[in-house]
């Protein structure tokens, strides 16, 4: 398909088209369906520690998403699912009683940030996202790769492996937003210098090669300016940048858990 008059008739027919409408319509209702099913999970396991019931409500709802995923044949419904769920994580984390005694200012940086994060890379995902006919590259050469077991593939390393990832990083938003006494300090300073960096780092990256993309380049041409001109993944690199603020909001309020 092409586009006349590129990037803005690409940009108005992604906006206009039906099938991206009703593709993000199953979307909200998947993700809907998979918070529902974390809320009964942590309500099941009350006896559990909140950790504990964090982790396995998170499970749990990769477990619908996976369903949805399989349901209508495309593992791009998950995309988005490892990027929204540490909001509801933080969110839950911090209304529990034993949080009251963590630093207000803390748990107030730590959670915008998170949600700055997450906003970023949703919208980036969805921005570029036509509907159910769209499939990332790499899942494509997964199913043809891996012929009948694609779907145990899909499940396992998808699905799951990217929540369990991601599950591990948010521990460190429990002693930076439960269990830490420490009095917002400096290293808290540098710790959402790192974090407000990486997540502006990612967002300058996504738009320069959105941008870089949308001219119609050369099949053999290479993003070499703007940041990419500096470094080669700077997503990856505000990516990995995110979760080392994140450890080091935990190492300020409360070092003695390391």
């Amino acid at each position: 398909m092409t586009f006349p008059n590129a990037p803005n008739a690409h940009l108005m027919w992604l906006i206009n088209s039906p099938m991206r409408t009703r593709a993000f319509s199953l979307i909200a209702l998947s993700y809907v369906a998979a918070f529902v099913a974390a809320a009964i999970t942590v309500a099941v396991l009350s006896s559990e520690s909140p950790l504990v019931r964090a982790f396995w409500a998170d499970v749990v709802a990769t477990c619908v998403v996976f369903g949805c995923s399989f349901k209508f044949k495309n593992s791009r419904l998950y995309d988005a699912y490892w990027s929204v769920a540490p909001v509801p994580i933080a969110i839950y984390w911090m209304l529990l009683p034993e949080a009251a005694a963590a630093d207000g200012l803390r748990q107030m940086v730590v959670a915008t940030l998170v949600t700055a994060w997450a906003l970023r890379l949703t919208y980036n995902w969805a921005r570029g996202w036509s509907g159910l006919d769209h499939e990332d590259w790499r899942y494509v050469d997964q199913r043809e790769n891996t012929g009948s077991l694609y779907w145990g593939v899909s499940f396992v390393g998808l699905h799951m492996m990217p929540t369990l990832l991601v599950f591990a990083g948010c521990t460190a938003l429990w002693p930076a937003l439960v269990t830490g006494t420490q009095p917002f300090g400096a290293l808290d300073v540098i710790a959402a210098s790192i974090t407000a960096g990486a997540i502006l780092l990612e967002a300058t990256a996504d738009q320069q090669l959105r941008k870089f993309r949308l001219s119609q380049p050369a099949p053999e041409a290479v993003l070499d300016t703007g940041v990419w001109a500096y470094c080669r993944h700077p997503n990856y690199l505000g990516e990995i940048g995110f979760w080392w603020g994140l450890f080091a909001f935990s190492l300020a309020a409360q070092p003695e858990v390391y």
